[in-house]
């Protein structure tokens, strides 16, 4: 399936900025708003690969009348720090600026923008950006924003920046939930079995052992576990993503491997123990955790949309930076695809939530 290609138009104000009227409460200039985001979408950012999305930010935040700091996480990886000067955050808004690859270009028609990132989470980006200035315009300016790398494999940038001394209230985090808030959403426990056999050839089973046996054995205890059921999450829910193995028909396997990924609705330890208690009678087997999360509730406000989801975020990484809530335009069945994309609309509302939303939360006694 290709990606649709639409009108390759763009438009903005003189400076690049969108405006927003009457307080801050009507809606950004449209064109404007989706300048921005495919000014975003254009810079590749692959995880691994932020450097220049983060430099541009840099100087574009700045020249927004922000305070900007970038926070190095690797070689050229940063998170992008930025505030209103005379002020100290009390609420934060969150999000990544990693892609999944590959990276594409942007494209739009009349009601949405396409590309890599439109909507994981560039055009969320964006929107954040465009509702921090409007609030500050109202003169609420306890508010940050917090820009980091790696959420699509690891959390790092999450990570280094959950150590610094960075702290809030409250931390908005934005991905795409069709701008309902999420009430909560699942953990998760990915890890690698390595089986280990005896190569031999297959015509005379008592010379070897095949490892792809006893690695389809396991999995087959593993995938007949009930991994547990919340009322908030619904059911736990497994995939077998990966299998390698094997050099031939003839020829018992000497090693197989697979990653697996349950995606968790309660605390990662008991799946954890589960799990290590299934593999003690697989002896032929060993286990890696490449990574693990609890299932996280999250803060929710009157006046929005409520709805759980099932996805990750980089939540669990950031304890630090105040009670998380997780709202943003675009869905997630939208993101990774070869078709991703950001409804104008969607964007469009999503300034505004963003801005009700930390009117209530900083009205909070």
């Amino acid at each position: 399936m290709g990606r649709p290609r639409g009108h390759d138009h763009r438009s903005g104000g003189p400076d690049g900025h969108a405006r927003f009227e009457g307080h801050g409460q009507e809606e950004a200039k449209v064109s404007e708003l989706n300048a921005y985001i495919r000014r975003l979408v254009d810079i590749p950012s692959v995880s691994g690969g932020e450097g220049d999305v983060a430099r541009f930010l840099e100087k574009d935040l700045a020249n927004r009348g922000f305070s900007v700091r970038l926070q190095e996480v690797g070689a050229d990886r940063f998170n992008v720090h930025a505030v209103n000067n005379d002020a100290t955050p009390r609420l934060i808004f969150n999000t990544h600026i990693d892609t999944v690859p590959p990276f594409y270009e942007s494209s739009e028609d009349d009601a949405y923008i396409y590309g890599r990132g439109s909507c994981d989470a560039k055009g969320i980006l964006a929107c954040m950006v465009l509702a921090t200035m409007a609030l500050r315009e109202e003169g609420i300016r306890e508010i940050g924003m917090l820009f980091v790398v790696g959420e699509e494999v690891d959390s790092a940038g999450a990570l280094v920046a959950n150590k610094g001394d960075w702290k809030s209230e409250h931390v908005v985090v934005g991905e795409p939930t069709e701008n309902r808030m999420a009430s909560g959403h699942k953990g998760g426990l990915k890890f690698r079995l390595k089986a280990s056999g005896k190569a031999a050839h297959s015509a005379y089973p008592q010379l070897g052992e095949s490892a792809i046996a006893y690695l389809l054995d396991a999995l087959s205890d593993i995938r007949a576990e009930d991994w547990g059921t919340s009322d908030l999450l619904g059911p736990a829910t497994l995939n077998v993503g990966t299998i390698k193995g094997g050099l031939a028909a003839n020829v018992f396997a000497p090693e197989a491997e697979s990653d697996v990924f349950i995606r968790v609705v309660g605390n990662v330890n008991d799946v954890k123990e589960k799990l290590e208690k299934i593999l003690t009678k697989h002896t032929k087997l060993t286990y890696e955790v490449i990574a693990s999360a609890d299932a996280v509730t999250c803060k929710t406000v009157d006046g929005f949309d409520l709805a759980p989801v099932s996805f990750g975020t980089d939540i669990p990484a950031l304890t630090n930076l105040g009670k998380p809530l997780l709202l943003g335009p675009g869905s997630i069945h939208d993101a990774h695809t070869n078709a991703e994309k950001i409804g104008k609309e969607e964007a469009r509302d999503a300034v505004k939530y963003y801005q009700r939303l930390a009117r209530k939360l900083l009205d909070e006694p």
